[in-house]
């Protein structure tokens, strides 16, 4: 992996991270292009990188972190869905991250859902500021679940979740970025553990590298992505991932990319 294309990776990452239109699935695509989607370095960077996107989350609502003890409690007890699938099927995972045929799949039928998902859920928009009971975040760790298929978006599952358990779209989006924290946190532990032998010095540096730009764009695209939603909803996000779906299948079969 060249430094252009970690910078390619990372703003991808960043950008994509919080917004419901699969952050990992933007990425397998891009590396498949680059032709260095089944590299060791880019499956390690692409978890790695996350660290950083972790990190803008924790500075921009750095309050809610420092509260209370309770807070972490409650985003553990959320995660506990994620940790035991993760450590059941993380080999499978890996294996569905290699195709991109089922990121094309998830991110149109994902894009379908998204349009619908404002009517299906209206009356979650017209609340105040809301608090997160302990079951409501154990329900959207549950729904987290359905981002370990590459191209689900893990922001669209917890959001979507959240309104789902009865949480308007601010509060649903502000607690899928919490969650985001160990989860991440998590994957980032397990892929160093699992890799460390094999991480050169060269490839730290392109991690450090890939980090940094991450946290930049993740903390910009935060900002963006809440006014957006208030503002607008999920439709868009849905009629672009339909788009991207279907031109990626158009290219991926014209190209006939091996896959």
């Amino acid at each position: 992996m060249t430094y252009p294309e970690a910078v390619i990776l990372a703003i991808i990452e960043g950008v994509t991270e919080f917004l419901p239109i699969s952050s990992t699935g933007h990425m397998v695509i891009a590396s498949t292009f680059m032709g260095i989607s089944k590299d060791t370095l880019t499956k390690n960077f692409e978890i790695i990188i996350q660290f950083g996107a972790i990190l803008s989350v924790i500075v921009l609502y750095w309050r809610k972190f420092f509260t209370s003890f309770r807070f972490y409690l409650k985003l553990a007890f959320a995660f506990l869905p994620s940790a035991v699938l993760g450590a059941l099927f993380g080999n499978y995972i890996d294996m569905l991250l290699e195709n991109i045929w089922v990121v094309i799949a998830t991110i149109f039928s994902g894009g379908i859902i998204l349009v619908f998902v404002d009517k299906w859920f209206k009356h979650g928009d017209e609340r105040g500021e809301q608090e997160v009971s302990w079951m409501q975040g154990l329900k959207i760790g549950g729904f987290q679940c359905i981002s370990m298929i590459p191209g689900v978006s893990r922001a669209a599952a917890t959001i979507i979740g959240g309104m789902a358990v009865g949480l308007n779209r601010r509060t649903a989006a502000e607690f899928s970025f919490f969650l985001a924290v160990p989860t991440m946190l998590g994957a980032c532990v397990m892929k160093i553990k699992d890799s460390y032998t094999a991480i050169q010095n060269h490839d730290i540096v392109v991690m450090l590298v890939g980090s940094i730009v991450a946290f930049v764009v993740a903390m910009l695209a935060i900002k963006a992505f809440i006014g957006f939603l208030n503002r607008y909803g999920f439709k868009w996000f849905g009629y672009y991932r339909i788009i991207l779906g279907v031109v990626l299948a158009g290219i991926v079969s014209f190209m006939k990319i091996h896959v």
